[in-house]
């Protein structure tokens, strides 16, 4: 059991990986220096990891809370928007998958939103998790990209995977969608 000084851990990740935000879109600004490539994707990796670790210590401590289960959702979808925007806005990522991947979101959103309005609950599959995953490597790739990593096709590779991600970020809204018919 967790002493009650580590109660509030899993909140203050998730937090963590808001604060984060910034950093990441800082570091756009100076795209000619390699390091600030690394950074920006060793900041997304910190966000990744605190995403992870919160989840993690929430359910096997039992620490959830209703703070949690609310900003937990709107971080991940504040980090992974940002990064897509300033991906797409210096010319990094496609606006395609990018915008397939948000409309995804905010469907997704809305939909969780109506379906807890009546008291329903739809858990994160496997294949959301595997989701989750493919977007947040994409986007780690696209960050790092071969500016930061000197290896010339990471770019390539990036954008491979973003698309992989956005295909199987539609496969999953569409899951959730067919899943939740019935309470319409």
């Amino acid at each position: 059991m967790l002493s009650k000084k580590y109660k509030k851990l899993p909140n203050i990740l998730t937090l963590i990986r808001i604060f984060v935000i910034p950093v990441i879109i800082i570091t756009f600004y100076f795209d000619d220096i390699v390091f600030a490539h690394q950074l920006s994707a060793a900041f997304f990796l910190l966000a990744c990891l605190t995403d992870w670790l919160d989840g993690y210590l929430a359910r096997k401590y039992s620490l959830e809370t209703n703070f949690g289960k609310m900003l937990d959702p709107i971080a991940d979808k504040l980090l992974v928007g940002s990064v897509l925007l300033m991906l797409v806005k210096f010319g990094k990522a496609g606006e395609v998958p990018c915008i397939l991947i948000l409309m995804r979101e905010f469907f997704i959103a809305g939909l969780r939103e109506f379906l807890a309005g009546i008291r329903v609950s739809v858990p994160v599959s496997n294949l959301a998790k595997t989701k989750t995953f493919m977007q947040m490597a994409a986007l780690f790739i696209l960050l790092l990209g071969s500016t930061g990593s000197k290896i010339a096709s990471l770019d390539l590779i990036g954008q491979v995977v973003l698309w992989l991600a956005a295909i199987l970020t539609l496969v999953t809204g569409f899951v959730y969608f067919r899943a939740s018919l019935k309470y319409f």
